[in-house]
């Protein structure tokens, strides 16, 4: 492998711990012999370029710096190819960081994991999600936690999960089930009226919410949490014990397994990695070693 790696930056993640979280760990990756290169951009598309443009050159990892979403446009940018990923969590969910295992809010550890890693050949293959020409590696959203989600993004305070938690109160004013078609891999169609479909590569959104609890990133298979139709009130009393993962355990609630999932309903958007897909009808694969990680 290089010894020349490239750290993804993003500035603005975190209300700037991104920028303020480059330089401790480009610091540590140095002191352990490696050459850093930092890409920027003007915006996501420039960066991506950029990102691009490093892989295709050879970098011997591109390390994204910031949360979720920079994390997804990095796998843009490495998905298929057999450069690694590592992650400096800096953001406000770092849901993919801590279903790898990595270090979260602590740039200088993580710079220190990834290079000891990287010395050790610690890298393995994990699974990815795909839409189209779009990967996710923790959950795809839809229906009650993508609205969720769309307002938690435009909140600009509090920060980390409890944005969430108060994007959810206000969403419930609003709730109503909604009728969804589910089908998975060559299954006959279901139709159900579901609260929200969550599809699991990895366990968690939202800052620690385990909405697919029994997710594995190396299993080939996606989990598929269906919460059906239920009144505010359980679903008040239901949502929050999805930091523990025992929302699971309510009759409510339906956990499907797939390597292919097609997901319908009107008036829903689908957001990946807390990143917006677009309006349902969805169509998502697991793509088995998708992608190359750093890991502990």
């Amino acid at each position: 492998m290089t010894s020349e790696i490239t750290l993804f930056v993003n500035p603005t993640a975190g209300r700037g711990r991104g920028a303020r979280a480059a330089q401790p760990a480009a610091s540590a990756l140095r002191a352990a012999g490696f050459s850093v290169r930092t890409v920027l951009g003007e915006d996501a598309a420039d960066a991506l370029t950029r990102a691009r443009t490093a892989v295709e050159g050879g970098t011997g990892a591109l390390i994204a710096v910031g949360g979720d979403g920079m994390a997804n446009l990095a796998l843009r940018a490495v998905a298929g190819t057999r450069t690694p990923l590592g992650l400096v969590a800096v953001g406000t969910g770092n849901d993919f960081a801590r279903a790898l295992g990595l270090p979260v809010r602590e740039p200088a550890a993580a710079g220190r994991m990834i290079a000891d890693a990287l010395k050790c050949g610690r890298i393995h293959d994990i699974d990815l999600g795909q839409v189209g020409d779009r990967w996710f590696g923790t959950v795809l959203a839809s229906g009650f936690d993508s609205r969720v989600n769309d307002r938690g993004n435009r909140m600009r305070w509090p920060a980390g999960r409890f944005k969430y938690d108060l994007a959810m109160i206000a969403e419930l004013a609003a709730f109503r089930p909604v009728p969804y078609r589910i089908r998975l891999d060559d299954g006959e169609v279901r139709e159900v009226e579901a609260t929200l479909v969550a599809v699991g590569n990895g366990s968690s959104y939202g800052g620690g919410m385990r909405i697919c609890p029994g997710a594995d990133l190396t299993d080939g298979l996606f989990d598929i949490t269906v919460v059906g139709d239920c009144s505010r009130t359980t679903l008040l009393r239901v949502f929050p014990r999805v930091y523990r993962g025992t929302h699971a355990e309510h009759p409510a609630v339906t956990v499907l397994r797939a390597a292919r999932v097609e997901i319908a309903a009107e008036g829903i958007t689908g957001y990946a990695d807390g990143e917006p897909l677009g309006p349902l009808p969805l169509s998502a694969r697991c793509v088995r070693g998708g992608v190359r990680v750093v890991g502990p």
